[in-house]
């Protein structure tokens, strides 16, 4: 069986274009540093954000409804950073962008040393922040001898 490495690319819908571009380019593009291009695909206009790792592509939604995070589909997105001090970074920055990003704190419920920072994109979607945990960095490192 092949393995799978990694997550290549997700795509958003999002309600409006210019709006969510301007969101994005702040969070994706200066805070975290992804790069962007543009692209047309069946005529209808597309942005792409990706780093070394995947790509996240912004294209316009076909209905026009609130993304609901308890309903069938996605709940939210998380990105992963390295560290906690990461975490306390992104989250202060991105409240002095003017995103209402809630303060970076430890989720002990999640695990012991689990930081995070949420946040919603202009359509709803919920969005985090979080460290690269030990218990993630043991089974990325340790994949081949864990049960």
């Amino acid at each position: 069986m092949p393995e799978v490495i990694g997550i290549d690319h997700i795509y958003f819908s999002v309600s409006d274009m210019t709006r969510s571009e301007a969101f994005y380019d702040l969070v994706l593009g200066e805070m975290l540093g992804f790069r962007k291009n543009r692209f047309s695909l069946n005529g209808d206009a597309h942005v792409q954000y990706y780093n070394r790792q995947f790509g996240i592509v912004l294209r316009p939604a076909r209905v026009t409804q609130a993304h609901e995070p308890y309903a069938p589909g996605l709940h939210h997105f998380c990105l992963r950073v390295d560290s906690v001090a990461d975490v306390v970074a992104t989250a202060d920055a991105l409240q002095a962008l003017g995103v209402q990003a809630t303060p970076a704190q430890c989720w002990p419920e999640y695990a012991s040393d689990y930081w995070a920072t949420y946040f919603t994109d202009p359509d709803g979607l919920r969005l985090e922040v979080t460290n690269f945990r030990q218990e993630r960095r043991e089974r990325m490192q340790q994949w081949d001898t864990l049960a």
